[in-house]
């Protein structure tokens, strides 16, 4: 029988294991991703400017689900090694723009493996891949509506 306190063990809870497997799985990612001198959230920012090349801040914190405080100091540290730029908006200065250089555009070319070698190391059928995916983008979508 059950007591009360069941719902606090860590063996119970759907948050640790998510939580250890982003945390593992962002230190995997470390010796790809500093070949090509990136952070793992410099790497997310970037993917989203390697499919779409301009994006307001805004956007790219909404896809990225980053605050403007986290957010910052990405893109500060993206456009000083010369993979993007910043700039306003021309027909509204209050919106800050992103647009992916040509710089930033060629690392594509060296990041291309990455996704290869991480899936090596997770060890998911594509199927369960899929699955695995599917599932994770349920819990975002419900979480935005909690």
């Amino acid at each position: 029988m059950s007591n009360k306190y069941d719902c606090l063990k860590l063996e119970n809870q759907l948050c640790f294991p998510l939580y250890a497997c982003s945390k593992e799985v962002v230190k995997r990612y470390r010796p790809y991703l500093d070949a090509i001198n990136l952070t793992y959230t410099q790497y997310i920012a970037m993917m989203v400017f390697w499919e779409h090349k301009i994006h307001s801040v805004k956007e790219l914190g909404e896809k990225l689900y980053l605050d403007s405080g986290t957010l910052t100091p990405v893109l500060k540290s993206l456009e000083a090694k010369g993979f993007v730029k910043r700039y306003r908006s021309p027909a509204d200065e209050r919106v800050l723009l992103v647009e992916l250089t040509e710089e930033g555009a060629a690392l594509k070319d060296k990041a291309v493996e990455i996704p290869q070698l991480m899936a090596n190391c997770v060890k998911l059928s594509s199927e369960e891949a899929l699955q695995l995916h599917g599932l994770l983008t349920k819990i975002l979508g419900g979480l935005e509506e909690c």
